[in-house]
């Protein structure tokens, strides 16, 4: 006998149905993500502003935090979801805020904290994470802590950093990265030497004493509580010494991060700080630096070691510190070599400048004016397209280039200076020395931000603390604003593309043809979802063939009108990048 089923019953079961394969869908996509580590550091784009070089309010020729605020819906506008800025501490600015005074104080170039929380509120508000730069492997040497340690061998602080004793004789050879005279300086107020990894007014931390590491947990904790998202440890490598102080080896200077870093106690200071700070505050850290091998970077990163979060290496920046062309065969390979090695376990930061190296066009791509919208879309395309976080440095977004330097009379950078003199010491060709430096100097990254071709390019209404590249009346955000072909457009579409896309964060690498001289083609893939990123690196025509050709299906990001495509082989024009979707 068939029974009629009541018209409620039938809506209640198809909601219980409809809730349950919602609560299976929701499970599934929870496995997905929990196979993946998904975390927001990992699917976010950071952009990294040098503040005094931003945009200035109050007309004293330096960047500060109300012109970070006046230009938050322009940080929105570009699609990034988190900022790091350099320091902005209380400081002598001896190395331009890398040397610490007080680190819960603010300098007042920049602002108060009550700036530095509205802009961090606005950034908030605009879902935009920030991370703090902290630089703890060294102070100033002007910190109430070395004023004290200095001035007495029973001062409380003296155990803050490294000693040794004028009547121990003089102290091993310590190499220092700024200072041509060594490591160690002398203090007479206590008859003893300092040590100090950088510059003379950097005196290095000695973390080897739980008291100061304390110290260094609680201002991390400091900042967390006003809402800072992540921490960028400046020099961290080198943070835990050797206290025996070794004679080490002739020329060992050669191979800093050998000799000098990753000391095994850093990670039993690393797993602390993670414990005191990382865990319970829910924010993430990345390390400048990650070691000599795969095996350092893995220890500092993977996630069951409860250390750091992101590595942060330097090999294919290395590979353009001189004037003389890259290879790509290089370029490929180290990209490759990473992404395979971090393919399962730990993850990675991708970048291609920052504040320490001079402007991504003109180390990777062309800066002639003819080139340079192309060849900078293309590396904006490299960048945001493969697998770890990308960081894109201010200025790089319209692709804004070196500025011409010749004379060491226009140098303020200590880094620069210290290695002029030691070029001098050595007797090397000075006219050499200074051509290399005029095109890897820290200073070229570090001029004013090009917002439009009024005066200074409208970062300040003074004098610019540093010359305006004479550019800016060509390379400027008001001028590529409303052009849907600038490099500023360009980059905007990117994100949003690899934002939509997983495929573009978690997806398998592939290189393709990696023998190929001038093109750098790969595939990234991710379930049922498939992408080739074609980047012609060079200023002529260049074709690859590729039996995947009819597999092709929309073009999703091209600098270009179109891809040229002739049976199996596709021709790219100078620096054209392209990513496609393929059927699978």
């Amino acid at each position: 006998m068939k029974k009629n089923i009541p018209f409620f019953l039938i809506i209640i079961l198809l909601i219980n149905c409809k809730e349950s394969t919602k609560q299976s869908e929701s499970i599934a996509s929870e496995v997905v993500e929990s196979e993946r580590n998904s975390t927001w550091w990992k699917e976010g784009v950071l952009y990294q502003i040098y503040p005094q070089s931003f945009k200035d309010t109050d007309g004293d020729g330096f960047g500060d935090f109300r012109g970070v605020i006046e230009k938050l819906d322009y940080l929105e506008s570009l699609g990034i979801t988190m900022v790091w800025m350099n320091p902005f501490f209380e400081s002598p600015l001896v190395d331009n805020g890398y040397d610490i005074s007080d680190y819960r104080a603010i300098h007042p170039r920049y602002g108060t904290m009550e700036d530095f929380q509205e802009m961090l509120d606005g950034m908030k508000s605009r879902g935009i994470k920030f991370v703090l730069d902290v630089v703890v492997n060294h102070s100033s040497d002007e910190h109430e802590w070395f004023q004290s340690a200095r001035s007495s061998r029973d001062s409380e602080y003296r155990d803050y950093y490294h000693w040794w004793p004028a009547e121990k004789g003089k102290p091993p050879h310590r190499h220092s990265l700024f200072d041509p005279e060594g490591g160690w300086d002398y203090v007479e107020e206590t008859d003893s030497y300092y040590l100090h990894t950088f510059a003379e007014a950097q005196p290095d931390l000695n973390w080897e004493n739980p008291k100061l590491r304390q110290e260094v947990y609680d201002i991390m904790k400091f900042w967390a509580e006003k809402g800072v998202d992540g921490f960028r440890m400046d020099a961290f490598q080198f943070a835990s010494k050797d206290t025996t102080y070794p004679e080490f080896p002739e020329g060992h200077e050669k191979d800093f991060v050998k000799w000098y870093g990753m000391r095994p106690q850093l990670h039993e200071y690393l797993k602390e700080m993670y414990k005191e700070v990382i865990e319970p505050y829910n924010v993430f850290a990345v390390a400048e630096g990650a070691g000599s091998t795969f095996k350092d970077a893995h220890d500092l990163v993977d996630a069951d070691r409860n250390e750091l979060q992101t590595a942060y290496h330097f090999e294919y920046v290395d590979m353009s510190r001189t004037p003389e062309r890259y290879e790509l065969s290089e370029f490929k390979e180290v990209f490759t070599l990473w992404d395979k090695e971090f393919s399962e376990n730990g993850w990675l930061a991708i970048f291609l400048s920052n504040h320490d190296n001079s402007r991504l066009v003109d180390r990777f791509g062309n800066p002639s004016p003819e080139f340079r919208t192309v060849s900078t879309q293309m590396l904006n395309t490299f960048l945001l397209s493969m697998r770890g976080t990308p960081y894109t440095y201010y200025g790089d977004e319209l692709g804004m280039t070196n500025i011409d330097m010749p004379t060491i009379e226009e140098y303020v950078d200590i880094d620069a200076i210290g290695k002029y003199k030691t070029a001098l010491a050595a007797n090397e060709d000075v006219e050499e020395f200074m051509k290399v430096l005029n095109y890897s100097s820290r200073e070229n990254s570090r001029t004013p931000m090009q917002w439009n071709d009024t005066d200074n390019a409208g970062f300040t209404s003074g004098m610019p603390w540093k010359k305006v590249n004479p550019n800016y009346k060509e390379i400027n955000v008001a001028a590529q604003e409303n052009n849907p072909n600038s490099v500023l457009n360009h980059f905007r579409k990117m994100v949003k593309l690899r934002k939509e896309n997983e495929v573009l964060v978690y997806g398998d690498y592939q290189i393709i043809q990696q023998e190929h001289p001038e093109i750098y083609a790969y595939t990234r893939t991710l379930d049922n979802q498939k992408m080739l990123v074609l980047l012609n690196f060079t200023d002529q025509d260049s074709n690859i063939s590729l039996p995947e050709v009819n597999s092709l299906n929309n073009t999703l990001i091209n600098n270009y009108e179109a891809l040229t495509i002739n049976n199996n082989t596709i021709t790219l024009k100078p620096y054209q990048a392209a990513i496609v979707s393929i059927k699978k």
